[in-house]
C-alpha cells in the first residue's frame, strides 16, 4: 500500500481558498478540498476539526491578503490606500467579494474585527485625519466603507465599464475628501 500523502494546514487552506475564489465560501466542503489536493479527506481532518474551522482559516487568509494589498498601495495617503486595496481585491477576486458582501456571513465578524483595527491604525498615519479620535475614525471608515462597498459591487458586476482603476481611485478620493471635510466641520461646530 502506498503511503498516504501529507498536507500542511497552509496547503489545505490554499486549496480551500481556490474553491472560494471561483465558487464562493459556501462551496468549500471537505470532500471538494480533498479532490483539489488529489487526496482522501483524512489529511484535512488531521489539520482541521471540521469545515467551519477550515472556512475560518480561509477568511484569515483573505484578511492577510487584504492587509498585504493595503501595504503595497503606497498612494501617499493611508486612507486612499484602503480604497485602492479594496478595489484591487474586488477586481482580482470578484466571486469571493460578491459572495462575502452579498450574503450574511459569520466569517466576516472575525474579518471585520481584524481589519477594522488595522484600518483605523492605518488611518492614523494620514495627516489629513489628524485630530480625530478612534471613534470618529471608525465612523469615517464606516461611511467610506458604505460608499466603497457600493463601488466594489458595481466593479464586480461590470457596471462601470467606462471607468478604469485610476478613475475609480479618483472617485474614491473625492468621496473621502467630502466625508473627512464634513466630519471636520461637524467636529468644529461641536467644539464651539
Amino acid at each position: 500500500m502506498p503511503p498516504k500523502k501529507k498536507f500542511s494546514a497552509e496547503q489545505i487552506v490554499d486549496a480551500a481558498f481556490n474553491i472560494a475564489k471561483t465558487e464562493g465560501m459556501d462551496s468549500i466542503t471537505i470532500r471538494k478540498v480533498a479532490e483539489q489536493l488529489g487526496s482522501s479527506i483524512a489529511p484535512i481532518y488531521v489539520n482541521f476539526t471540521d469545515v467551519e474551522e477550515l472556512k475560518r482559516a480561509v477568511m484569515k487568509k483573505v484578511s492577510q491578503m487584504g492587509n498585504q494589498m493595503l501595504h503595497e498601495q503606497q498612494t501617499g495617503s493611508p486612507f486612499a490606500d484602503i480604497g485602492a486595496a479594496s478595489l484591487q481585491f474586488a477586481m482580482e477576486y470578484p466571486v469571493l467579494i460578491r459572495d462575502l458582501v452579498m450574503k450574511p456571513s459569520d466569517y466576516l465578524e472575525d474579518y471585520d474585527q481584524d481589519m477594522g483595527a488595522q484600518l483605523v491604525a492605518h488611518m492614523k498615519l494620514d495627516p489629513e485625519l489628524e485630530g480625530f479620535d478612534d471613534e470618529e475614525l471608525k465612523l469615517i471608515l464606516l461611511k467610506m466603507r458604505a460608499f466603497q462597498t457600493g463601488l466594489t459591487l458595481m466593479v464586480v458586476n461590470g457596471q462601470l465599464p467606462a471607468l478604469d482603476l485610476n478613475a475609480m481611485r479618483e472617485m474614491l478620493n473625492s468621496a473621502a475628501e467630502d466625508v473627512v471635510l464634513a466630519a471636520r466641520l461637524r467636529k468644529q461646530a461641536e467644539d464651539e
